[in-house]
């Protein structure tokens, strides 16, 4: 149906009718007085009637103008038929690290190599895709952290920034894992305190951000937030050197007692994800939690319907304008003949 968001505006409709009863009439300009013949006087007569006509249909399209323009400044409005939204679902949080470190190739995808942002991207987007009902958001960080996405039914988008992600898209020198997780506790706040689930991955230990990993965990507990924690990176690389075969570990930074110590605290776990398959078991695990039931929501899709009658009025305006041109014409050429052609006398 048809709602007006502004129906106060209506009030103006008697407006232009108080200005005139209000306002006094402009004085009248007399020019020079000439009496022309009676064939003037006749055509003059025969088209009295014509222009009295043509007056009352130019009132009647400046009305229905003003009526239109009203109707335009009251921001009229469909409102559809409400739709209803998911009733049950959690409110999962991602927070991804991006940092330089994401870029190490110690892991496979396929039995290819890759990095382990790759891998992140393969396997969340999938475990995106399945969570039916949930609301997903999209944190990304590294020596600072940013909302890519709030949360959102709209899950498709969630995967499409997931997948867009890049190593340097932050400034990529340093891992602000507080930050991170405090930024996702801020979204999270204002939803219902038992759908609350922030699933932080990182591969590094926290040296950058305003607060530490202990304090955006306390932050967490206290507003009802559990955090999964998943530490990702190979344990064990080997290269060539010039002494011969040499085995490293290329996740010695991961800071696995922290990550334990924030998971634990607030109800959540820690996991630990070596390559591409126990990636995928620990978001397998992930994906078996219970939805939680939540207070039913609507939404009543609207669209704007201005421009309809403005345009109207427009093109009655555009109407008007050069409907009294010729009118003008016409009567100034009647009053003008006998002066040009000298057959009346002026006094």
């Amino acid at each position: 149906m048809i709602e007006f968001v502004w129906p106060w505006v209506f009030l103006a409709v008697p407006l232009p009718l108080i200005l005139r009863l209000l306002l006094p009439r402009a004085g009248m300009r007399d020019a020079a007085l000439f009496v022309p013949f009676f064939q003037t006087l006749t055509r003059l007569d025969a088209r009295a009637s014509q222009r009295g006509a043509r007056s009352f249909l130019l009132a009647l399209l400046t009305i229905l103008s003003w009526l239109l323009l009203v109707a335009a400044a009251a921001r009229p409005q469909w409102v559809g038929e409400p739709v209803q939204l998911p009733a049950s679902g959690r409110d999962l949080m991602l927070v991804v690290d991006v940092s330089g470190s994401m870029e190490a190739q110690d892991m496979q995808i396929a039995g290819q190599s890759a990095n382990r942002l790759q891998v992140v991207k393969s396997v969340v987007g999938d475990f995106v895709k399945r969570r039916t009902g949930d609301r997903l958001g999209l944190i990304l960080f590294a020596a600072r952290a940013y909302t890519q996405a709030p949360l959102t039914f709209d899950r498709a988008t969630v995967e499409r920034l997931l997948l867009e992600a890049e190593i340097g898209i932050i400034e990529e020198n340093a891992t602000a894992i507080g930050d991170g997780i405090g930024l996702g506790v801020k979204h999270l706040q204002k939803r219902p305190q038992t759908s609350r689930v922030l699933i932080m991955l990182t591969d590094g230990v926290n040296n950058a951000g305003s607060i530490t990993p202990q304090q955006a965990g306390e932050l967490a507990r206290n507003d009802g937030v559990k955090i999964y924690t998943i530490g990702i990176g190979a344990e064990a690389a080997s290269s060539n050197s010039l002494f011969g075969p040499r085995t490293s570990n290329p996740s010695a930074d991961l800071d696995e007692a922290t990550l334990t110590s924030i998971a634990e605290a607030t109800g959540g776990k820690f996991f630990r994800a070596r390559d591409q398959r126990e990636l995928e078991r620990i978001y397998g695990m992930l994906d078996q939690l219970e939805p939680v039931e939540q207070a039913a929501e609507t939404f009543r899709p609207t669209l704007s319907l201005f421009y309809f009658p403005l345009g109207a009025a427009l093109a009655l305006s555009l109407l008007i304008a050069f409907w009294r041109l010729p009118l003008n014409a016409i009567v100034g050429r009647e009053q003008g003949a006998p002066l040009l052609a000298g057959n009346g006398a002026q006094s």
